[in-house]
C-alpha cells in the first residue's frame, strides 16, 4: 500500500508520477494481525529496528533504519486514520498490492488532502477503468456500499473526488486526454456513489452534515491512538 503500490500497479502511466515530482518518503505494507510476529522478524532480520514506542497498538508496526533509509510501516488488518478501511479477507484479491479500490480509498479518506495523494489517486485513475469487480478495474460497487453506511466516510471521499476534478487543470504535466480520462472516470465514481441506496444510519447522520466532526483526527503518537482504539 502507501505511495510505492501506486507505481507498481501503474506501469503504463509512472512516468506521470515523475512528471509531477511525486517523490517516495517512506514505505507501507499491510498484513493480517496474525502475521504480526512474522512480520517483527522478517524486518529485524533485514536491518529494521522496531520502533517500541509503537509497541502499545495493535493495528500498526514501525520499522526505522540505522542508515537513514525510508521508514517502514505495516498496519495490520485495517488502514486506521481519519477513516478506517478493513483489509480481512481482502490482500488475496490483488498482488503485489492492496485492491486498487482500497489503494483508492486509502487516498480519498485523508480529510486534509495533500498534492502528492491527489497526484497518486489521478494516476491510478488514468491507468485504470472504474467498474463492478472485474480485474485491473477500480470496483465502484465495492467503494459505494462501503461509504453507503458512513456518511462521515462518504462525505470525505466524495469532497476529495470533486477536488480531483477541480485541481486537474494545475497539474501541467498532464496532457488534455490525461485529464478528460481522469475526469470522466472521476464523475463516473461519484455517480456509482450517489445512486448506491443508503442506510438508515447514513441518513441520520447526514441530517447532522458538518455541525458534528464527521472524521477521527490523526495524531502519530501511541497515546492517541490508544484513546482512538
Amino acid at each position: 500500500m502507501g505511495a510505492m503500490a501506486f507505481r507498481i500497479h501503474c506501469p503504463k502511466f509512472i512516468g506521470l508520477l515523475d512528471a509531477m515530482n511525486r517523490s517516495l518518503t517512506d514505505i507501507d505494507f499491510v498484513g493480517y494481525g496474525k502475521q504480526r510476529s512474522a512480520a517483527v522478524k522478517m524486518f529485524e532480520e533485514r536491518g529494521r529496528l522496531l520502533d517500541r514506542s509503537m509497541l502499545l497498538l495493535n493495528d500498526r508496526l514501525r520499522f526505522r533504519s540505522p542508515s537513514g533509509e525510508a521508514e517502514v510501516d505495516v498496519f495490520l488488518d485495517e488502514i486506521k486514520m481519519c477513516h478506517t478501511i478493513s483489509l480481512k479477507d481482502r490482500l488475496e484479491l490483488d498482488s503485489p498490492t492492496i485492491p486498487l479500490a482500497d489503494l483508492m480509498l486509502e487516498k480519498m479518506q485523508i480529510v486534509e488532502i495533500n498534492e502528492k495523494d491527489l497526484k497518486d489517486s489521478i494516476v491510478l485513475l488514468r491507468e485504470h477503468t472504474v467498474g463492478n469487480g472485474e480485474p485491473e478495474t477500480i470496483d465502484s460497487q465495492y467503494i459505494s456500499n462501503k461509504l453507503a453506511n458512513d456518511w462521515g466516510f462518504y462525505y470525505t471521499v466524495t469532497t476529495n473526488l470533486k477536488k480531483i476534478l477541480d485541481l486537474l487543470p494545475s497539474f501541467t504535466a498532464l496532457s488534455n486526454n490525461d485529464m478528460k480520462d481522469v475526469s470522466a472516470k472521476t464523475e463516473q465514481l461519484i455517480a456509482q456513489i450517489e445512486k448506491t441506496p443508503k442506510s438508515a444510519k447514513w441518513k441520520m447522520r447526514a441530517k447532522v452534515g458538518t455541525k458534528s466532526i464527521w472524521y477521527r483526527e490523526v495524531d502519530e503518537s501511541p497515546q492517541w491512538k490508544m484513546q482512538a482504539n
